[in-house]
């Protein structure tokens, strides 16, 4: 993916903001600055879309439909990125 800048932002800066984003809880400055880079960025918005998706799926999700498993698996991978 290429870095690019829209909107006031960089594609790394967006990704900083997706979860607040996802969440709902971004401000309302960042929160505009945000939708005009994805209104802009296709790469960002798909990435953006496709995560806000897998969130919403976990959380609706139970935690037993996972396996314990493949819970733990998705923990360990979510840690490292971190």
């Amino acid at each position: 993916m290429a870095e690019r800048h829209v909107g006031g932002l960089w594609c790394h800066e967006v990704l900083e903001h997706l979860d607040a984003f996802v969440d709902g809880t971004l401000a309302a400055e960042p929160l505009a600055a945000v939708r005009d880079h994805v209104a802009e960025c296709s790469e960002c918005a798909n990435f953006g879309a496709a995560y806000a998706r897998l969130v919403t799926a976990l959380r609706t999700s139970p935690e037993a439909a996972l396996g314990e498993a493949r819970l733990q698996r998705l923990t360990a991978r979510l840690a490292e990125v971190d």
